[in-house]
């Protein structure tokens, strides 16, 4: 065999391998559970953030403005690809008019681009749906990911929050993770064991992104050049405004709103290899938040609604499983997933500034617990809300909120709030059940949008009305301030962060994507 050809072979065999074990942001809200939770970095922490040089990195223009209602989820990423065009870490997200990128994150140069849109937008269509209606993801599982780096081994979500970044002058703190364990031919699960489905075969090691065009077809685009795998499949329809596409063990998921298209809100579910197309629409209201469904990790999906209902579906065929409607409550928040003492949990954002607690396996007992709720004329996006461990075990929620919090409630402030903050409760046990007791809140961010948290440090965006918008970096047990962009951004922020590789990503309505991290010698 050629030297060339034994390359091409190492080269596609280390590919998979990679793929596998990377922890990356596959899908809006990081994985299945929409937790925005990011569990570790090798180079991020509260003390690289506060003490070492992180910054902006670059700024690439996607070319053609957003509309001001779109919400753009941050990148997609794949940190370690090798492929014909050697070693590349990538981000993938879609542009305005449906266009697929591929943009190199080490090079910050564009690796590839695929148009999917239409060339025009459809007539006829209200402000709420004109607005790119792409969306992008990488295969995603529905498991609760690994508390480090090396995905599928090692401690999962039950374990505390650990950093990733090593001792000085201890090397890189991958070389301590513990190797891949021996294969053992696994045990029949025991009775009521917690097991998700068990997943389709794959792309033979192939990477692919799947993406949705404004006509409402699903592509499966190879991630190495953005070409077409598989044929386009009809999923929605042509104009539907879509949230939150996720593909787990061959099937997509995609939320709907606003009825644009002809679409009614709801969700719809697509068998990749069947082709077959299953949807659900709720008995009234409108599906909420912009994260899309997410997942336990046997495959039943949840779903909020604007009038307070919150739905389990079954997997693939979107029957319903179960429901409750919470008196009092509109949600405007996806649910988020947490796994806490081995039992799924949910916790939902509603429109009056509160978080309502749930049990995932038994809706039908209502909320557990809520936060207190408020009303402010301040205008703050409650459409996502994060989740993440600490080093005691102690799980946290966070959301944005539009005005200040009642300290008796057990609050830290960081100064006083008249615009808007980033919010975080602790959930602890009472009396044996779960409840919200504590937290912080940040100092005044103007029109704060959802954060994200990567390994001990909260991420979140904020102003752009009056002034420029600004990346904040907060610690994630204080709230205290570690970092900010200063007038870096300029423009809005159109929605959505990532993270990944080290850097943090933002997009933002004038049509850009920034990097921020640790510069690098190339």
């Amino acid at each position: 065999m050629r030297p060339a050809a034994r390359l091409a072979l190492v080269s596609a065999g280390l590919g998979f391998t990679c793929v596998a074990w990377a922890q990356d942001w596959t899908t809006n809200g990081f994985d299945a559970q929409r937790s925005f939770w990011l569990r570790a970095d090798s180079k991020i922490s509260v003390e690289t953030v506060k003490e070492r040089d992180f910054q902006h990195l670059w700024r690439i223009d996607l070319g053609g403005e957003a509309p001001p209602q779109a919400p753009i989820p941050g990148p997609v990423l794949l940190d370690f690809l090798i492929s014909h065009r050697g070693f590349r870490s990538l981000a993938f997200l879609t542009g305005a008019d449906g266009t697929v990128f591929a943009f190199d994150t080490d090079l910050a140069r564009r690796e590839w681009q695929r148009p999917l849109g239409l060339g025009q937008e459809p007539q006829g269509m209200s402000d709420e749906c004109q607005v790119g209606t792409s969306s992008v993801t990488r295969p995603a599982i529905a498991a609760f990911p690994s508390m480090f780096a090396v995905g599928g081994f090692g401690p999962a979500r039950r374990s505390p929050g650990v950093g990733a970044v090593g001792e000085p002058e201890a090397g890189a703190v991958t070389l301590g993770l513990p190797r891949r364990p021996p294969f053992r031919r696994p045990e029949p699960p025991k009775p009521g064991a917690r097991q998700r489905p068990r997943p389709r075969p794959s792309l033979f090691g192939l990477s692919a992104v799947y993406a949705l065009s404004p006509a409402g077809s699903l592509h499966t685009l190879l991630a190495s050049n953005g070409m077409d795998h598989l044929e386009p499949i009809p999923f929605t329809a042509l104009g539907a405004k879509v949230d939150g596409l996720i593909v787990v063990d061959g099937v997509a998921y995609v939320s709907t709103a606003n009825s644009c298209g002809g679409v009614q809100s709801g969700v719809f579910a697509l068998d990749i290899e069947s082709k077959r197309v299953s949807s659900w629409e709720p008995e009234g209201g409108s599906v909420a938040g912009t994260a899309g469904p997410s997942m336990v990790p046997d495959g039943t999906l949840y779903v909020a609604t604007t009038d307070g209902r919150v739905v389990a579906l079954e997997a693939k065929n979107l029957r319903e499983k179960d429901s409750v409607r919470v008196a009092g409550k509109r949600f405007t928040s996806s649910p988020v997933v947490m796994d806490i003492d081995g039992k799924d949990y949910l916790a939902v954002a509603a429109d009056d500034g509160s978080v309502v607690l749930m049990n995932a396996a038994d809706l039908a007992t209502g909320a557990l617990g809520s936060t207190r709720g408020y009303h402010s004329s301040t205008r703050f996006d409650a459409s996502a809300v994060a989740t993440w461990r600490d080093a005691e075990g102690s799980t946290w929620v966070l959301a944005p909120v539009g005005g200040d919090l009642d300290p008796s409630d057990g609050i830290t402030k960081n100064g006083s709030v008249t615009q808007g903050a980033i919010a975080a409760w602790r959930i602890v046990e009472a009396d044996g059940a779960l409840a919200f007791a504590g937290g912080w809140l940040s100092e005044d961010l103007e029109a704060p949008q959802p954060p994200i948290v990567v390994n001990g440090v909260v991420f979140a965006t904020a102003g752009g009305q009056q002034g420029p918008a600004i990346l904040y970096a907060l610690e994630a047990n204080t709230g205290k301030v570690l970092w900010d962009s200063g007038a870096t951004l300029g423009t809005r922020p159109a929605g959505g962060l990532s993270a990944g590789g080290n850097e943090v990503f933002v997009t933002t309505l004038d049509g850009g994507l920034h990097a921020f991290g640790f510069p690098i010698e190339h």
